[in-house]
């Protein structure tokens, strides 16, 4: 049986690290031809090249900032003339941070919202005629923060939370149109993303999780088999499973757990 990502080509925004990269990685494994996105280009381009040379399938390494509508249709637009199309978008670039509601400036919400939220949108709008010719596929990197809120990050839980309202009526609309949209939500991965979160060196955040941490890895492995079976949510984890569970039924209990673990 042929590899459902073989020979396709596939698009991961943030892949110069973390969870970006594990996709990236996984994908050209599986024979798909890759591009890395990420506003660190070099990165970028360093594990494009690292994958190539491995012999684990085509890849291409470009700078894109996300929050800039226009760097990704540049993008996106080279990833056509390429390879003819796109049949995999991956939103995973985001940032977070860290600061309770009274401390913290409208504008860094806005800075989370304009790479979390609104670089997803740009690059899917960029993508999506491309997209719907070949019935491809949309996944959107949210987390447990994209159903339930979160304590200390409020503009990184209203970012998530947008992508679902975005993603899940996006969904509705390509229904008829042969485009799968994938909304993944992990718990605690082992990434970057807290420590290089806005505020971070003010106010580191000691997260007491429940259960261990997820691997970059387990998260793609995640992603990839929601992708196959064109799940409409994937929650990584028992955690990330318990924590939809019981915010959708007992939100109140689901509030007092993680007020006494904050």
């Amino acid at each position: 049986m042929s590899d459902p990502f073989s020979g396709k080509a596939a698009v991961v925004t943030g892949a110069a690290s973390g969870i970006g990269r594990a996709l990236a990685t996984a994908l050209a494994g599986r024979g798909a031809r890759v591009a890395l996105l990420d506003v660190d280009g070099e990165g970028a381009e360093r594990v494009a090249a690292s994958l190539s040379r491995d012999g684990a399938g085509e890849a291409l390494g470009m700078r894109c900032d996300v929050t800039d509508a226009a760097d990704c249709a540049r993008a996106i637009e080279h990833v056509v003339a390429r390879w003819g199309g796109v049949d995999l978008l991956v939103n995973n670039a985001g940032i977070s941070h860290h600061s309770p509601a009274i401390e913290t400036p409208p504008e860094v919400i806005r800075r989370v919202m304009d790479v979390n939220f609104f670089g997803a949108v740009h690059c899917t709008h960029a993508a999506l005629p491309s997209l719907v010719a070949r019935r491809g596929r949309i996944v959107a990197i949210s987390s447990v923060a994209g159903f339930a809120p979160l304590i200390g990050r409020v503009g990184y839980a209203a970012s998530k939370h947008a992508l679902h309202g975005y993603f899940d009526s996006l969904r509705a609309e390509l229904a008829d149109r042969g485009v799968a949209v994938t909304l993944v939500c992990p718990a605690y991965a082992d990434t970057a993303i807290d420590r290089h979160a806005i505020g971070a060196e003010q106010e580191p955040v000691k997260k007491r999780t429940v259960g261990r941490l997820l691997s970059a890895d387990e998260v793609a492995t995640a992603v990839l088999q929601g992708v196959e079976r064109e799940a409409r949510q994937v929650e990584v984890s028992w955690v990330a499973k318990s924590s939809y569970w019981l915010w959708t039924l007992a939100p109140r209990a689901y509030e007092h757990l993680m007020r006494n673990r904050s």
